[in-house]
Order: structure tokens, then sequence, then C-alpha cells
């Protein structure tokens, strides 16, 4: 089973003898080994459904599959890389997100709508569901809020990253959120979230989306 390990903070050193793995397509940076890349094609990645929704939407995870005996060094744009074990479990996280994973688990993509195009998320959230490794990438190290039943969180849509648990997650608006502080003359919009489970932030934001 291939081993994911941390080499630093900003390095994801992956270790595997025979098996595959998952990595956005262009993030190696380095290998020992005997290695083979390979694009994944219109089937992978939520099949043809999946990259149907992709191109309509302009959204774009492109990942390569990983296969050999050796290490593999994975990076993306100098970025925080944070590991979140699954145990037979759903994790929904942003598409410019989403780094690696092990090739066992299985991926989709969930409809936002066009709370998500608003508030500037992208139009799909990908999934990734199952039993294994997922790496994240966040801008500065990655929080993970939990939330538990009769305690809403409500997040900056530009932090969120992603989240897990059995959690419903509505979008709501707050005249007074950024209003009070004066970084918005509109509606400021939230991710609300009830239920139980976890939700990844990163401490920095994304560029805004429509402002209303």
């Amino acid at each position: 089973m291939a081993t994911f390990e941390l080499d630093g903070s900003r390095l994801l050193k992956v270790k595997i003898d025979g098996e595959t793995f998952k990595a956005l397509n262009g993030s190696m940076v380095a290998y020992d080994g005997d290695m083979s890349f390979k694009r994944q094609s219109v089937g992978g990645q939520g099949g043809m459904k999946g990259a149907f929704k992709r191109k309509l939407t302009g959204e774009s995870l492109t990942l390569m599959d990983v296969s050999g005996k050796g290490v593999v060094y994975i990076a993306n744009m100098a970025m925080e890389i944070n590991l979140v074990a699954l145990a037979d479990e759903k994790i929904w996280v942003e598409a410019s997100n989403l780094v690696a994973l092990e090739a066992k688990l299985k991926t989709d993509q969930k409809f936002n709508g066009l709370r998500g195009a608003s508030s500037g998320q992208g139009l799909f959230t990908t999934t990734v569901e199952g039993r294994g490794t997922v790496a994240l990438l966040s801008d500065g190290p990655a929080i993970g809020l939990e939330v538990d039943q009769g305690m809403p969180l409500n997040v900056d849509p530009q932090a969120y990253i992603a989240h897990k648990g059995r959690l419903q997650q509505d979008f709501v608006t707050d005249v007074t959120w950024r209003t009070a502080i004066g970084q918005s003359s509109g509606e400021s919009f939230q991710l609300r979230f009830q239920g139980q489970g976890t939700v990844y932030i990163q401490p920095a934001e994304r560029a805004a989306g429509i402002d209303v």
C-alpha cells in the first residue's frame, strides 16, 4: 500500500512498491526509483459524467496515476500540505485544494449551485470516499474545526477547504459580518455547517466571488 508522509510542511513523500496512487497533474517535483506517470483519461475522476461537469463549468481537476517502485515527492506552488485519513467515510473538498490520494479511494463531483459561483467556490465540489489517505493543499496550515449538534459553524467560503462527517451545509448571507468591520459595502456570504463532523479551513482567503 502507498505510504503518505510529510517531509516538512510543503512536501509530500509517497512510498510505493508496485502500487499506484493519484496526484494532481504536474505536482511531481522529484522521484527515486522506477516510476511511470499517466494522465487520467476521460473515464477517470468521476467518469464521463464528471468530465462533462468540469468541461461545462470550466473547472478542472486533472489527476495522474503514479505507479512503480520507489519514492515520489509531491508539491504545488509551495503551499502547505495536510494529510487526512478517511475510515470508510466521505470528504468534500474544493478541487483547487486536492493534491494527492490513494488510488483505492473513489472520487466524484457534487453540484454546489449558483451559491458556489457567488461565494468564490466553484460550481462543483470534489468528493473523495472510502478508506485511505487524502492530501490537501492550504494557504497556511489547515485548521480542523469540530462541529457538534446544536452548535452551527459559520465559515467564510473563501477560507473553506473541505469537510467530512454528518454535516448539513447551507448558504447564508449576513449584512453585519463584514460590514461591521468595514470590509464590504454589501451583504457577505457564509457557509453554515450543522450536525456532527469536521470543517477544514485555511488562514487566508481566495479571490472573492460576486459581491452583492
